[in-house]
């Protein structure tokens, strides 16, 4: 039996549309962020060191790491998700598991961090010069990246209808957390592409049980 450790408002999300996209039987056992801290409970750690969602066990074999698990499962339960060999679409389907979180998901994390720094700093001349270092950084390095990472996303699904060609592959599980995360925050709306891609999935039926079954998730 397949155990899906799901954190809230978190990537396992993805995690358990796809189990609901390949049909599968499993089971959910459900985790909460500290209110304080927003860090996954210590329990996580009992399943693997680092104590991080999503990580899935599969009898005696335990996978983390989105891209990880989505490989995991796709090679197991389900290679219709994934292109044919020595395809375009398969260079793709690679290219695009790994940019979503080598290249998209860290300025948006940074971005959140200093978003943070800036609503949490006391008093207000430590507040004052935060929010100024705060702005530094981000008009000069993140959000330029930002931009133009979320431009070339904008301009591929112009194209393309799926991450990876024609079909729905394991990609698009793995893409679909980072432009929800920027779409829910104002940050995709600009990106008409985006925007019809976001919607298009959470349309899907799988994605509608996914969420019923999953709880809270912020990014929907």
């Amino acid at each position: 039996m397949i155990i899906l450790h799901h954190l809230n408002n978190s990537r396992s999300q993805r995690i358990l549309w796809l189990l609901e996209e390949l049909n599968l039987d499993y089971e959910i056992k459900h985790y909460k962020r500290d209110a304080k801290t927003n860090l996954a409970p210590s329990t996580l750690k009992l399943i693997h060191p680092l104590g991080k969602s999503p990580v899935i066990t599969d009898g005696d074999v335990t996978v983390a790491e989105s891209g990880a698990i989505i490989e995991y499962l796709i090679e197991q339960y389900g290679e219709h998700l994934k292109p044919a060999a020595n395809s375009e679409a398969l260079r793709q389907y690679q290219y695009w598991l790994h940019f979503a979180e080598g290249s998209l998901m860290p300025p948006m994390v940074a971005k959140l961090v200093f978003d943070k720094v800036r609503a949490n700093a006391k008093p207000f001349f430590i507040k004052m010069v935060a929010n100024k270092i705060a702005d530094k950084v981000m008009e000069g390095y993140y959000m330029p990246i930002i931009t133009n990472n979320l431009s070339y996303v904008n301009a591929h699904l112009q194209n393309s209808p799926w991450f990876a060609g024609e079909e729905l592959t394991g990609a698009d599980f793995q893409m679909s957390f980072p432009l929800e995360a920027s779409f829910s925050r104002g940050g995709g709306k600009q990106y008409p592409a985006i925007e019809a891609y976001v919607k298009k999935i959470h349309h899907r039926e799988a994605y509608k049980r996914a969420l019923e079954k999953g709880g809270e998730y912020a990014y929907a």
